[in-house]
């Protein structure tokens, strides 16, 4: 799954008429790599680093901006924690904990269809980022 990931990531890349740099190389590496931890740019850096030694802190903010406004990957903004990248493009619900911070994906069900919704209420959807808060089994079965 890792390399068809990495594999679509780059072949878009190309078709937006972006430069595959062995920055942003790297930083696809990572994100394809830690895809079902939803890094955040600190993790990224850290490991692009170890990949591509002239990667800097204001590239990966930078490609990861790129990247973002491409529509390659999604930007998860939060309030009280670092801002999350996810390369699932797909519907599904991120459960977020409260306590430890992971991120985990949740397929839903049944498709939602943006086209319905939009027929239905006149509501034009240009993205879709559905996530439940609370806390992990993990951190449930770990005293306060």
């Amino acid at each position: 799954m890792e390399i068809n990931i990495k594999e679509d990531l780059i072949g878009q890349l190309k078709e937006k008429g972006l430069k595959l740099t062995p920055q942003r190389l790297a930083i696809i590496d990572v994100l394809v790599e830690n895809c079902d931890r939803h890094p955040g740019v600190t993790l990224i850096f850290t490991e692009a680093r170890k990949k591509a030694k002239r990667v800097s802190l204001s590239t990966v903010y930078a490609t990861l901006k790129e990247f973002s406004e491409n529509g390659l990957i999604k930007e998860l903004e939060f309030d009280r924690m670092e801002n999350r990248y996810d390369v699932d493009l797909s519907d599904h619900i991120n459960l977020i904990c409260k306590r430890c911070g992971t991120i985990a994906d949740y397929d839903i069900p049944a498709p939602l269809e943006p086209k319905d919704i939009a027929r239905k209420s006149g509501f034009v959807v240009t993205d879709t980022r559905m996530e439940l808060h609370g806390y992990c089994r993990d951190c449930l079965k770990r005293p306060d």
